[in-house]
């Protein structure tokens, strides 16, 4: 995603037309957007690694 953006941004900058920045903004926003997206996705399953460890040491010491 980011290096689409990084390509429709020198296209824009070469052809300095204004459907080439309005494609460079669009693709951006949607990196962007995915950027957030997956570093929200990776706080969540670091959240539920650390609930899934806590019932096994809970069933662990459930056990002895």
């Amino acid at each position: 995603m980011s290096d689409e953006a990084d390509d429709l941004s020198l296209r824009a900058m070469v052809s300095e037309t204004p459907s080439a920045s309005f494609e460079y903004r669009e693709a951006k926003k949607h990196a962007d957007a995915m950027l957030k997206h997956r570093d929200d996705l990776v706080q969540e399953i670091s959240v539920l690694e650390q609930r899934v460890n806590e019932y096994l040491d809970r069933m662990k010491d459930a056990r002895l």
